[in-house]
């Protein structure tokens, strides 16, 4: 909790997602008054009862303003704007009601490839790959300027790769996981060796919580990633060992597999195909002592026991097909 007497509150645009309803739970263990503004068409994550739930879709401006009535709130923390578009949106919707307005972006917006490792909240932000990473690249100016411009505090985070139970980290998400509990062969990006940062979202959730209310994380832009940085090779050979079956690796470039579907090139050329290792000690002065402590052993298993105890196939049958496509035409 902050120093103030009261419960500072606190409005998710979101707060169903892997991300946002772990940032929720933990607003509400720390004693925020928490309000969440959503579709209510997700169904995976309860959130606790003390969150007072509204919703309304945020592209409709009137429903919005109808949820939220005369409320205002001490901090607005939108996970819902992807396109500058959005940011526009919810600042006309929430930005006069918000003592603060912490936007989520993306560590997917730093300079891609990185030209030196550990990347650093002074990475410059580039990605010449991927639509989404630029549009939240033009968020963040867009936000920005309007802090100079209006004062409204704003403070803007860039998850890496978040995942909890419900989510697997792996190329390939669930589908990779199928594959593996059916031993079938797994495609892995490049030779396995590039060094990927997956971050659990109870993890991420403890960092940022310090972040709300904060006049410290006014015009800052801060990320939150784990300090664990684990070769796509062993991603995958831990959640086979979790789900207690032996994989079948198959290496394919990187480029050979955007070839096959061009869909892909923005999350593997502009996100998944380069070392990401990150340096959390600005994360760190907002919330010290922090540290990732879920190891991904231990979200391997727990993923691994969700899908038995919800007994559900999960993935997709397009990229199940590319996988075989790809593997049949190796040499």
């Amino acid at each position: 909790m902050t120093s103030t007497s009261y419960a500072l509150s606190v409005l998710f645009f979101g707060g169903s997602g892997v991300i946002s309803s772990a940032c929720v739970r933990e607003a509400v263990a720390a004693g925020y008054d928490v309000s969440v503004l959503n579709r209510g068409r997700t169904r995976g994550r309860s959130l606790p009862d003390a969150v007072d739930v509204r919703h309304a879709d945020v592209r409709d401006d009137a429903a919005v303003a109808a949820a939220l009535g005369e409320r205002r709130f001490d901090v607005v923390a939108d996970f819902l704007s992807f396109h500058p578009d959005d940011v526009r949106r919810c600042l006309a919707q929430a930005g006069g009601r918000a003592g603060q307005y912490v936007f989520i972006s993306s560590a997917s917006a730093y300079q891609t490839p990185p030209n030196r490792l550990p990347i650093t909240e002074s990475t410059p932000l580039r990605n010449p790959w991927w639509d989404y990473s630029r549009n939240k690249i033009a968020c963040e100016d867009l936000l920005i300027g309007h802090y100079r411009d209006s004062g409204l505090p704003v403070t803007i985070v860039r998850p890496s790769h978040t995942y909890d139970e419900t989510s697997p980290p792996l190329f390939g998400g669930w589908t990779a996981v199928e594959r593996l509990l059916r031993g079938a062969p797994v495609l892995v990006p490049g030779d396995g060796t590039s060094l990927w940062t997956v971050t659990h979202a109870r993890d991420f959730a403890r960092a940022f919580i310090p972040l709300l209310g904060n006049p410290q994380a006014h015009g800052e832009a801060v990320h939150i990633t784990s300090d664990e940085a684990v070769p796509w090779n062993a991603l995958f050979t831990t959640m086979a060992a979790a789900a207690g079956v032996e994989p079948r690796l198959v290496h394919v470039a990187s480029d050979t597999i955007c070839a096959a579907d061009p869909g892909l090139t923005g999350s593997l050329l502009g996100d998944k195909a380069h070392s990401m290792v990150f340096d959390n000690a600005k994360a760190r002065s907002f919330a010290p002592g922090w540290a990732a402590t879920t190891s991904f052993a231990q979200g391997a298993r727990e993923i691994v026991r969700w899908r038995a105890e919800h007994d559900i196939v999960r993935g997709d049958p397009a990229f199940d097909a590319l996988c075989d496509r790809l593997v049949a035409h190796l040499p």
